[in-house]
């Protein structure tokens, strides 16, 4: 098996040992839809009970879905990885009925931290929300080598 090859089942493994065991990513419907090293694309619809009084998508509800893609992301590489900080810019209003995708990439990696920028959009292709999120890594693994 090549490298890359070695490095996606590896990413594709840790992203179903942690689905798993994500509760609260169960419980609000996401799905993973792909994920690799340094990368993943999740998607969730947006149901009545996740929306506010304007009759909008709750925020939370779009943060968490960010979050989840970037807890996959920086997991990716099978290095226990948290979240250090984060923060969103909400572009424009998603309804009950959408089905949003976020989508997170590395921007920057190092030996204990990395930023992640997570673009969330619904099923048109318009921009919903952006996220960063800066990760440290801690000790351990989160599934064992092969």
């Amino acid at each position: 098996m090549s490298d890359d090859a070695a490095a996606a089942a590896r990413a594709a493994r840790v992203a179903a040992t942690m689905f798993e065991r994500d509760r609260a990513s169960q419980a609000l419907g996401m799905r993973i839809i792909a994920v690799g090293p340094g990368w993943a694309r999740l998607v969730m619809r947006v149901r009545a009970d996740m929306v506010n009084g304007h009759g909008l998508c709750h925020g939370g509800m779009v943060f968490a879905l960010a979050d989840s893609a970037f807890a996959f992301a920086c997991n990716s590489y099978n290095e226990a990885t948290v979240a250090a900080a984060a923060s969103i810019d909400y572009l424009a209003a998603a309804r009950e009925g959408d089905e949003l995708t976020a989508a997170a990439a590395e921007l920057w990696r190092s030996r204990r931290s990395g930023l992640y920028e997570i673009t969330i959009a619904n099923q048109r292709g318009e921009r919903i929300a952006l996220f960063r999120g800066r990760s440290h890594r801690l000790d351990g693994r989160v599934v064992d080598e092969e």
